[in-house]
């Protein structure tokens, strides 16, 4: 995402400041060099990985793969602790993501287990992709267009590692 000139000149008059149009440039150059720094935190790198394509998954294809959890260990901590925790232990600003299947481990019926964490699964990707909003509130960005497929499943096969009861 680039700011052009009119963008930067509408964010100096609601923050009431008094640029002239020889600042401006300059400006627009510095802001635009932040906001690449913030996309490159953002990005995460998945060589190594199989390429899933654009089809989204229902289920974690990445699940126990060592690649993945080193890889979604890094994404996560560049993009999601800062919210839901560092080693994903919530300080209460948003969910514990360590419980996230804990109703799944008290199941012992092994197609009743399986099934609830293909749901889980499938929740954890669409809430990751699309974020969530509560009476116009956001709580959490969607991350669709910032994480690849291969990085949001990397980071929940990270998660998996992370469970409070362990399946």
């Amino acid at each position: 995402m680039a700011l052009e000139r009119c963008d930067v000149e509408k964010i100096a008059h609601l923050a009431r400041l008094g640029l002239n149009d020889g600042e401006l440039p300059r400006i627009t150059d510095a802001l635009n060099s932040i906001l690449g720094l913030v996309d490159q935190m953002q990005a995460v790198d998945t060589t190594g990985l199989p390429k899933l394509g654009d089809q989204w998954r229902s289920e974690n294809p990445y699940r126990a793969n060592d690649t993945a959890i080193k890889i979604g260990t890094s994404a996560y901590n560049q993009n999601c602790a800062r919210c839901h925790g560092i080693e994903a232990i919530s300080g209460g600003i948003a969910p514990d993501l360590r419980k996230l299947d804990n109703e799944c481990a008290t199941l012992s019926d092994e197609n009743k287990k399986s099934a609830c964490v293909k749901e889980i699964d499938e929740y954890f990707q669409n809430t990751v992709r699309k974020g969530r909003v509560r009476n116009g509130a956001v709580y959490m960005p969607p991350f669709e267009g910032t994480l690849s497929q291969e990085a949001v499943w990397s980071i929940k096969s990270y998660l998996e590692t992370r469970r409070e009861k362990p399946l």
